[in-house]
């Protein structure tokens, strides 16, 4: 088998899907736009060529590429980049190379602009939030007396929470319609009260779900770019619960056949004439492709599975080889570099050590939404990981509360510990009194 990657360098951790593959016998061939030289051994080790092209948004430069690989290894199966920036790249190549596994360029509508995608949700009977395509102040000014504010405005080919705002009233909306980028089409939505639930995994090329997970997301993405929040989500059990069901239907409605998909829902956190009752779900966007910010390797965590393996025996077998069974929470805590914290990451490893499963520093193209320093930690319960959460993210200014708070525990431990031995002490002391009784009776 033969199958091209796409930017297998970046990010960094994406050399796994390649790595997986090229173990079973395939031909990986990558493409990317960093010198050899400066990829990452990983990178190097895990495909079975690599050719450097000066800037994969050149198509004629990767459609090179591509014939130089046909001409050496023969026909291409898979072309995958799992990177939601190479989507259209993807499915050009496989349409002007006729691979027939993945999105052709003619599919690219409802999974790259999100007005076609609530098209596709409405019809799958999962409601979404009323929404218009802007393109001048008075249709802004008319939706919004239509549906009143707060209104959510992005790009409606855009991707994660770039050049997405909030506005809250007339002028925020005046001001935006003024400074947005030239012929970019613009989605202008009512804003859900509610908070970001995901559902993603692996299908085959029928459709059924090989694994699947849901994460919660504390903070909405885009509170984290546009206000600098801590970048927080963790894992949530699924199943027998509405969030599969909506999944799985989701799944359906978009022909999500041989994918890695990830799908982003609203959870209600209030009732809503328009949408429906506090805990509901509104259908927000999907992503054919793998999540990111490292949660291929919190469904690892969670499950006790590697998800680059399942992936890859779906690409060749179109089977999952795991008992998939959820074992544990999983979150991710993502600092910020211009933030202080409470304590230092030898202090957290200290007291949470045996939790923490990774640490890693991101790079800043990446940092706005998943944060600088980020954690990933999985525990037994619920409060465990909570407590941990609290203590990565404790701001600077209660460290000394914090340590003045775990020093009178300590005391406390102390003392109750000291209570126990005198306790422990007076009743040998009755007892060897009334031994010596019982002796002195018998003399």
């Amino acid at each position: 088998m033969n199958v091209i990657f796409i930017s297998p360098h970046f990010p960094y951790y994406y050399y796994n899907f390649c790595d997986r593959l090229k173990r079973r016998g395939v031909n990986v061939l990558g493409i990317g736009d960093t010198p050899y030289a400066d990829i990452s051994l990983d990178t190097k080790n895990s495909v079975t060529e690599y050719y450097y092209v000066s800037s994969l948004k050149n198509y004629d430069d990767v459609y090179k590429a591509v014939a130089h690989y046909i001409a050496k290894y023969g026909r291409i199966d898979w072309i995958e980049s799992e990177n939601e920036y190479w989507l259209n790249l993807e499915a050009k190549l496989r349409t002007d190379y006729n691979v027939p596994t993945g999105p052709h360029i003619e599919d690219m509508g409802k999974l790259r602009y999100k007005s076609h995608m609530k098209t596709i949700y409405k019809n799958a009977g999962i409601p979404v939030a009323n929404y218009s395509i802007v393109e001048s102040e008075e249709e802004g000014l008319a939706f919004a007396r239509e549906n009143g504010y707060p209104l959510v405005v992005k790009p409606d080919n855009g991707m994660g929470a770039s050049d997405t705002h909030k506005l809250t009233c007339d002028e925020d909306l005046k001001t935006f319609m003024k400074n947005k980028q030239e012929d970019v089409p613009y989605i202008l939505e009512v804003c859900v009260p509610g908070h970001v639930e995901t559902f993603e995994g692996i299908t085959d090329s029928k459709m059924n779900i090989l694994i699947a997970t849901s994460h919660v997301m504390v903070n909405q993405v885009m509170d984290n770019v546009n206000e600098g929040k801590d970048t927080i989500f963790y894992s949530q059990p699924i199943e027998g619960t509405d969030i599969y069901e909506i999944g799985k239907r989701t799944v359906e409605a978009f022909e999500a056949k041989g994918r890695f998909f990830h799908f982003e829902f609203m959870r209600l956190d209030e009732d809503h004439e328009q949408l429906g009752k506090k805990g509901d779900l509104v259908g927000l966007e999907v992503n054919m492709r793998a999540p990111g910010a490292y949660i291929p390797d919190m469904m690892n965590f969670c499950y006790d599975v590697d998800v680059y393996t399942i992936w890859a025996d779906m690409l060749l077998y179109d089977k999952c080889y795991y008992d998939i069974e959820r074992k544990y929470y999983v979150e991710y805590a993502g600092r910020r570099k211009e933030k202080a914290y409470a304590l230092t990451t030898k202090e957290i490893y200290d007291r949470h050590g045996d939790h923490i499963l990774q640490e890693e520093y991101v790079p800043d193209a990446l940092a706005e939404a998943m944060g600088h320093h980020i954690f990933i930690y999985r525990t037994d319960t619920v409060e465990e990981m909570k407590k941990i959460r609290h203590d990565i993210l404790m701001p600077a200014s209660e460290r000394e509360e914090f340590f003045a708070y775990e020093q009178l525990l300590i005391s406390q431990e102390e003392m109750k510990k000291a209570q126990e031995q005198a306790e422990n002490a007076k009743k040998a002391l009755e007892d060897a009194k009334k031994k010596a009784r019982e002796l002195e009776i018998v003399i």
